[in-house]
């Protein structure tokens, strides 16, 4: 895709990161002459004409805002997949920092919130919200300020129920969602606002207020248990953060902060080191066998959400909708399937951790008569899996739904110079063939699109010509004259050797020549 251009406009460069949902590249804007980064999205959702349709929707008014807190977006198209053309940040994003083990001392953390929330208040204003606050959306520039971006992106996620989608791959996602989007309610600019209260506390104590093995188990969290106090944790803390965020992760839209200004001005409260007067709603107490009797209503929405089918059904077959009960334990899938005759199954199952359900036959999407029977699989745990022998050569996107189809994931890519196209893989660990655990990671070796330049002093100009051709770049050439050397060879080159540069890049060679 390498020196492709996209819209008429951009020539895309290099590949300066990937994830999930789509590769980002740097890019020329021919028409400005800047450079920019450009998103371009994972081939399977491009494929979604309801999602391209949503995504043209929200990129155009994520456009719409311009402020220094936000990562500007400048422009958007969908050939040869749906991109959006972005301001080019300088930096890391929080999830990177946060990964990196990094501990900040209060009043950084508090101005992180602050960036956010500044943000925040200023897209709320336009009636934008961004649904999907988290450490990996939010970058702090090489200067130290902060951005958040994909506005457009996390609101088309959102709005076609795929917060969770691809379950057991956003738990990193799970961590901060608000209550109302773990069971499908509508969320407004106060999902933001406790989304918001989630990543602050995980930057105060290194850990998000909820955690578990399943995204399933943080949004039942998120949806009846009360948040730890921070203080609990962290006990140097002052009590005004402590207020600022039971306020911000309180349960109800309603108890929370109404505004992020609101959130703003208790933070500048704490900073100052006065009082925060804002009154914290009163708790509901949950015991453990409350909670399993309120929580059946509570786990079958937030199963139904997670797979993002909310549906009636359709079938011919009378009665309730069966609940969605993959990735519960087999104890809650019982007690969710008290109406029906449940028979287990075990296999071995790559994604699913051991002892959860990792089918089930009628699916949650279909009616079936009370009394009836239904069978649920529950994983055994990863078994084997093996390496596809044909990984080499394929690109980055091929590569990733081949290791997926087998139970393997991506883990990490590596560029690596390299003549082949941009994203060809090059190498892969564990090798190609090997026999490894499901579910387990591998790390690709990718080409970056640019190649080593060869050592060209001493070397005849016509091979010298010969080498840069074969290696794919163009050729400048200059004369001048060093009585030392031999007529007709390479007395200077530029770039060194070693170094390298992008194909079809110039490289000047000085050729030795009598006046």
């Amino acid at each position: 895709m390498m020196n492709s251009l996209l819209g008429g406009r951009y020539l895309l460069g290099q590949m300066i990161g990937t994830g999930g949902m789509a590769d980002v590249y740097i890019a020329q804007d021919q028409r400005l002459s800047r450079e920019v980064a450009i998103k371009i999205l994972r081939s399977d959702l491009a494929k979604d004409p309801a999602f391209v349709s949503r995504f043209r929707k929200e990129a155009k008014a994520a456009a719409g805002l311009n402020h220094p807190a936000i990562v500007a977006v400048y422009d958007s198209g969908e050939e040869p997949a749906p991109y959006i053309v972005m301001e080019l940040v300088s930096g890391h994003t929080l999830r990177e920092l946060i990964h990196q083990g990094e501990r900040l001392p209060l009043n950084r953390a508090l101005e992180i919130a602050e960036g956010i929330l500044a943000g925040l208040e200023y897209s709320h204003d336009r009636h934008i919200v961004h649904r999907d606050i988290k450490p990996a959306n939010v970058m702090i520039t090489d200067n130290g300020d902060v951005k958040v971006m994909d506005f457009g992106i996390a609101r088309a996620m959102d709005d076609l129920g795929a917060t969770l989608t691809s379950t057991w791959n956003v738990v990193g996602t799970a961590q901060y969602l608000s209550p109302e989007q773990a069971v499908g309610e509508p969320a407004d600019s106060r999902s933001d606002i406790y989304s918001t209260g989630c990543l602050l506390f995980e930057l105060l104590t290194g850990q998000p207020p909820f955690t578990g093995e399943t995204p399933v188990s943080i949004a039942y969290q998120h949806a009846s248990s009360i948040a730890p106090l921070v203080r609990t944790l962290k006990p140097e803390l002052p009590e005004g953060i402590e207020t600022v965020l039971a306020v911000a992760l309180s349960k109800k839209p309603e108890d929370r902060y109404q505004s992020a200004q609101a959130m703003l001005d208790d933070i500048a409260k704490v900073r100052a080191g006065e009082v925060v007067t804002t009154k914290v709603a009163k708790k509901p107490l949950f015991s453990r066998r409350s909670a399993l009797l309120l929580g059946g209503t509570f786990f079958a929405a937030i199963a139904l959400s997670v797979t993002g089918l909310l549906m009636s059904g359709g079938g011919s077959n009378s009665g309730p909708m069966v609940p969605n009960v993959v990735g519960l334990s087999e104890e809650m899938a019982r007690a969710l399937l008290a109406d029906y005759s449940v028979t287990i199954k075990h296999a071995h199952d790559g994604v699913i951790p051991k002892d959860r359900v990792a089918s089930q036959l009628p699916l949650a999407t279909t009616r079936a008569k009370v009394g009836s029977s239904v069978v649920l699989t529950v994983s055994d745990g990863p078994g084997d899996a093996i390496v596809p022998d044909d990984l080499i050569g394929m690109s980055l996107i091929d590569a990733r739904s081949a290791l997926t189809s087998v139970g393997l994931l991506v883990s990490q890519t590596i560029a690596s110079p390299s003549d082949q196209p941009q994203g060809t893989v090059l190498d892969v660990m564990p090798a190609v063939g090997s026999v490894t655990e499901a579910g387990s990671s591998v790390i690709l070796t990718i080409a970056s699109g640019e190649v080593t330049v060869p050592n060209l002093i001493g070397i005849e100009a016509i091979q010298a010509k010969t080498l840069l051709i074969q290696a794919g770049f163009l050729i400048k050439e200059f004369y001048d004259y060093d009585s030392a050397q031999p007529a007709g060879v390479v007395i200077r080159q530029a770039p060194d050797a070693g170094t390298t540069q992008t194909i079809g890049k110039s490289v000047t060679i000085t050729i030795n020549r009598q006046p």
